[in-house]
């Protein structure tokens, strides 16, 4: 149970958050269009606050949900403020008393974080007028005394602690956007591998996730979804669940149905029992010819990068090369499905939620509640594992609109088949290039096109209709406009990895790619997606970084180059070329310009492959060689080893970012061997652990090498999604170099690579 925001405030022995003028003021001016709220991020005591025993209460806008942050913020703070570790008491994303800071995604974390601003900035604004306080004091100047664990000391061995500066006062200040901030040189508690520090509490089973979340007169929910897609409530016949104890009420709005009762069975007896009557929906497109349906749809069209000469490029060029490259739905697959607990009164509403996004999400249930947003107060709770929008903010809505139908708290879990039916799965996409090379193999012009299902995505403030439970309540989701492309006029922003990393990549006058290939044009087009869609670990990136590095593989394999060599040739940004050689010398790597062949008459043969990537454009930087075995007879691929580079910038926590690499390989390989949505005419398939297969956890797990690239001046970047994005490619390399055989579709699996390898011998066999 946590406990409401003035207790929570009393407890903690601290005053509180800065109340701006601007109370509530809901204009899109923050970072990543955040709103303004109560919680002003330009006043220090919204960010920090010393308590009476010395500890130190920091208030973040970003939430761990898994990846580590808590540990890493928490060194930020001690870091910034000269306190020790322990004495940092952290409180993450709970829009009643914490900033912000839009979504905890996309990488941004750290950077939000370490950067120039917010969170560390505070801390080294509270750190200096900490020691202002104490010059004060003392008599002396400022210049010379130092902050060190909670104190302020003088050269002639004075001291002070922060408790008796200002323990449980206000600081009254702005944040001072010129505060300075500790480098990484004089690092004490940063740059440090910390182990997690809610390890023993999750070891142990005592760390609270929303599952675990229980009120004081709490009932329990299911919901009651539709059929098959796009299919609408006719009736619900509330008569066919009569006999069962403990039913409180069947909540029937707009095509949303959903069952309230004293007892998680009773709901599961009701949710199975309740007859409802349903208007099918549209026939889906059939599944082993989607690809193909979605280059015909009306799209809307975006130019990232247009120089305008690319026809005649390619026309001028000595050969030219043509591939498409398919990449599938996939989803979460979370181990628990999504779960959250609301309390609804007539006058405002308390939601434990797993969202990424709790100021978004309390904008979208005050609307659905029909409530003023300061009336409702959302509170994250680290639910089952989320790497962009699975259930968790359609299990927020749909809890909330239970409890205020009943009056009483209510616990909505999902069932299995209600997550995996029904989540936003990741983007399917058709990626097709052509590109010009000339006499000696070197691009001369590289003309992409990429296709991309959409549907839905993050609510934000103001969108429920982006998920399934906006839908059902009667709010669509945001709608799809086709449109020609225009002319690109302002920089890049190579946000989903979209334009490849060899080309110049200009834009409204300024070149801002890591490459060299001037010749340049990268065309998306968006279409109606069947599905709803949304963020998945690395979104967009992995699958565009995909069909990049696989192809720039069959450019270097046309140009009778060695991989790495052609692609250093076309690169120019020394951060991405710095992790490609580093992994390079790391793994040995052996120059070849054709693949190797098989070894005749044995059943299993190995390859190595290699793939690069500028997260994002600039936010992180990776290079990974995969080496792997394939069984010929049964198609199984068997990952042997992954050596990694890593440049994400100075290291908060060396520990904490090894985890982030690792873990993002093995779900990269997972991706990569087996993962994809089902469907057939009417419903997604895949809705168990039969249909939707991700790697066992009896699966024999590669060794993997991780190598730290720390450039001296830069700022911090991403580091949760840089490895994931370049395991498709690279894994599809090494299997051609294993084999002679491209594989153009995610995922590998043996079917597909024995088909593949079987059509290669009966052609080389005409």
């Amino acid at each position: 149970m946590i406990a409401p925001r003035r207790e929570f405030l009393k407890g903690a022995g601290v005053l509180i958050v800065g109340l701006s003028s601007n109370f509530l003021a809901f204009a899109q001016e923050g970072q990543f269009g955040t709103h303004r709220s109560h919680v002003d991020p330009d006043k220090l005591d919204s960010w920090i606050a010393i308590n009476s025993d010395g500890t130190v209460t920091a208030f973040t806008g970003k939430c761990d949900l898994g990846q580590g942050i808590f540990t890493a913020q928490s060194q930020l703070i001690a870091e910034e403020l000269c306190v020790p570790l322990q004495a940092v008491r952290l409180v993450q994303c709970d829009t009643d008393v914490t900033p912000d800071q839009g979504s905890t995604s996309g990488s941004q974390s750290t950077p939000t974080n370490f950067n120039v601003q917010d969170l560390a900035l505070a801390a080294a604004t509270a750190r200096e007028a900490l020691i202002g306080m104490a010059a004060l004091q003392f008599g002396e100047d400022e210049r010379t005394l130092t902050a060190i664990d909670g104190a302020v000391r003088s050269p002639g061995g004075r001291q002070i602690t922060y408790a008796s500066l200002i323990g449980t006062k206000k600081f009254s200040l702005p944040v001072n956007k010129e505060a300075k901030r500790r480098s990484p040189k004089e690092w004490t508690i940063l740059g440090k591998p910390v182990r997690a520090l809610d390890h023993a509490a999750l070891m142990t089973g005592g760390f609270e996730f929303v599952q675990n979340v229980r009120v004081p007169g709490m009932l329990h929910g299911r919901v009651v979804r539709p059929p098959a897609m796009g299919a609408t409530l006719l009736s619900a016949d509330k008569a066919s669940i009569t006999g069962i104890p403990g039913v409180v009420a069947v909540v029937v709005r707009e095509d949303f149905v959903g069952i309230v009762a004293e007892t998680q069975f009773a709901a599961v007896q009701a949710a199975r029992r309740l007859v409802c009557r349903w208007n099918p929906g549209p026939a889906l497109p059939p599944q082993d010819r989607f690809f193909d349906h979605m280059q015909q749809q009306p799209s809307h069209d975006e130019l990232s990068v247009d120089s305008g000469d690319v026809a005649d490029g390619l026309q001028r060029a000595h050969h030219v090369l043509h591939a498409r490259y398919t990449y599938p739905y996939q989803m979460h697959g979370s181990l628990g499905s999504s779960c959250a607990v609301a309390d609804v009164k007539s006058d405002h509403a308390v939601v434990w939620s797993p969202t990424q996004s709790v100021y978004p999400t309390r904008n979208c249930i005050a609307m659905l509640l029909n409530m003023p947003p300061d009336r409702v107060r959302v509170i994250f709770v680290r639910g089952s594992g989320c790497y962009g929008l699975n259930g968790a903010d359609a299990v927020s809505f749909d809890a909330a609109v239970l409890s205020q139908a009943v009056g009483r708290p209510v616990r909505l879990q999902y069932t299995r088949q209600d997550e995996m039916m029904w989540e936003n799965f990741g983007n399917a996409c058709v990626i097709e290039h052509r590109v010009g090379l000339d006499a000696d193999g070197s691009i001369v012009a590289w003309d992409r096109e990429n296709w991309v299902a959409n549907r839905g995505s993050r609510p934000g403030y103001d969108k429920p209709g982006n998920v399934i439970s906006g839908m059902l309540l009667g709010y669509d989701p945001e709608p799809l406009k086709p449109t020609p492309a225009k002319a690109p006029t302002r920089k890049l922003r190579n946000g989903s990895n979209t334009v490849p990393e060899y080309v110049v990549g200009c834009a409204g006058g300024v070149c801002s790619g890591s490459g060299t290939v001037k010749s340049e044009r990268v065309l998306t087009h968006t279409v109606a997606s069947p599905f709803y869609t949304g963020p998945l670990r690395s979104p967009l990136r992995i699958q565009n970084t995909f069909a990049n590095e696989c192809f720039m593989d069959e450019l270097a394999y046309m140009a009778g180059a060695d991989p790495v060599e052609y692609r250093l040739r076309h690169l120019h940004d020394e951060r991405v070329r710095g992790v490609l050689q580093t992994v390079a010398k790391a793994a040995n790597w052996q120059a070849r310009s054709v693949h190797r062949k098989s070894a005749s008459g044995h059943e299993e043969v190995t390859g190595r492959g290699v793939a690069c990537v500028a997260y994002e454009g600039d936010n992180g930087y990776a290079a990974l060689i995969a080496d792997l075995a394939v069984n010929l007879r049964t198609g199984v691929v068997r990952p042997i080893k992954f050596t990694i580079a890593i440049d994400c910038g100075p290291i908060s926590n060396p520990d904490g970012l090894r985890n982030q690499v690792e873990g993002g390989l093995l779900q990269g390989m997972s991706r990569s061997l087996v993962e994809e949505v089902t469907w057939d005419a009417e419903r997604v398939t895949s809705v168990d652990w039969e249909g939707y297969t991700s790697l066992r956890l009896d699966y024999n797990v590669p060794a993997i090498e991780t190598i730290f690239v720390v450039p001296d001046d830069v700022s911090a970047t991403g580091a949760g999604e840089t490895s994931i994005t370049v395991a498709p490619a690279a894994i599809g390399n090494a299997i051609f170099d294993a084999t002679g055989v491209r594989l153009r579709h995610v995922p590998f699996t043996p079917a597909r690579l024995l088909a593949a390898i079987h059509r290669r011998f009966e052609a080389t066999s005409v």
